[in-house]
């Protein structure tokens, strides 16, 4: 099946051009490769191999909105029902939740600065780049880890209302996006892991259908900070 690769080359190296790629061949053949940028500024993506380079302009976001267009354009008049899109840019949040409304599959490629909405939103989520360090900074909750924020990250990005999500679905949501396997940790399961933090998060008995809500208050304005190491 055919993939489109469509990248925000204002936002993203061209010294990830191979690995992008890569990525998209594991989901069906790139018919479509192209990237988004100023092409009158000096950038790494001139003379990257099997790209195609679009000239946005200079204005604000014009390579976002031709991005976008392209991928909507490409859903609806040609059928197109894979995409991979290439950034760190959380204003592509709203793309991939309309592509995958109309039934696309969404590969996200992005650096470690990705925000959890975007990744939530995609198929699936490839980080691509060093990772930095992270510090919890807390102020009320010092048992808080990166694994919690993501969680709840993921909850905000998907629960419904106050009912929450899902906790089958979160942790498909939470492997595709950030290679978290439960079964791995100790406690082996979702539920166990949830209900082992009762300040965190507040869930359903077990049951396909069982939902959790995180508690807003138990993460006391916890925040990722990136650090350098050393």
């Amino acid at each position: 099946m055919s993939v489109s690769v469509l990248v925000d080359g204002d936002n993203i190296s061209g010294k990830h051009a191979a690995r992008i790629l890569s990525v998209a061949a594991q989901h069906g053949d790139p018919s479509i490769i192209r990237v988004y940028a100023d092409a009158q500024r000096p950038s790494d993506w001139h003379g990257a191999p099997g790209y195609q380079m679009l000239h946005a302009g200079t204005g604000k976001n014009a390579a976002d909105i031709l991005l976008a267009l392209d991928a909507l354009e490409q859903l609806l008049c040609r059928g197109m029902r894979r995409f991979v899109i290439a950034s760190s840019d959380g204003d592509f949040t709203h793309l991939a939740t309309r592509l995958r409304e109309h039934g696309a599959k969404v590969i996200g490629i992005g650096e470690a600065k990705a925000p959890g909405a975007f990744r939530a939103r995609c198929t699936a989520f490839v980080q691509i780049g060093p990772a930095p360090a992270i510090a919890l900074v807390p102020s009320t909750a010092p048992n808080v880890s990166d694994l919690d924020i993501r969680i709840r990250d993921m909850i905000a990005a998907h629960g419904k209302g106050g009912a929450g999500m899902r906790i089958a679905v979160l942790g498909a949501k939470m492997h595709a996006a950030h290679g978290v396997r439960i079964s791995t940790r100790t406690e082996g399961n979702w539920h166990a892991y949830l209900s082992a933090r009762p300040q965190l998060f507040d869930l359903d008995p077990r049951g396909p259908e069982a939902m959790v809500r995180f508690r807003p208050g138990g993460f006391g304005g916890v925040v990722q900070k990136a650090v350098r190491t050393a």
